[in-house]
């Protein structure tokens, strides 16, 4: 794969996972761990995010029986719209990029 290609990717899988969460990053990784390292490495850092996120979202669901889980919920939100952005913007720029917050659920 071609270093724009790799960027390209490693760009949306990053934004893909502002809509679907976890999955372009799930997808991503399986289908193109193999095709460079850069790509690689994006989507693993992306796929650790946003399981992450979906763990701190399953928290905040279940607290809204408390309020806090409310704020819980927008605070995931915003996070992971934030952190995307800025992680599609250092990969479309050819950087690494590695999430704050972030749980390494997957090692390379």
């Amino acid at each position: 794969m071609s270093p724009s290609d790799e960027k390209l990717w490693s760009t949306l899988i990053h934004i893909g996972g502002i809509f679907f969460s976890f999955l372009p990053a799930l997808i991503g990784y399986l289908v193109l761990k193999d095709r460079g390292p850069f790509v690689k490495a994006h989507t693993l850092t992306a796929l650790n995010f946003q399981l992450t996120m979906l763990i701190a979202s399953v928290v905040g669901s279940i607290l809204t029986f408390i309020i806090i889980g409310i704020f819980i919920l927008i605070a995931v939100g915003v996070v992971v719209v934030v952190f995307s952005i800025i992680a599609a913007i250092k990969a479309n720029k050819g950087e690494l990029y590695s999430y704050p917050l972030s749980i390494q659920f997957i090692k390379a």
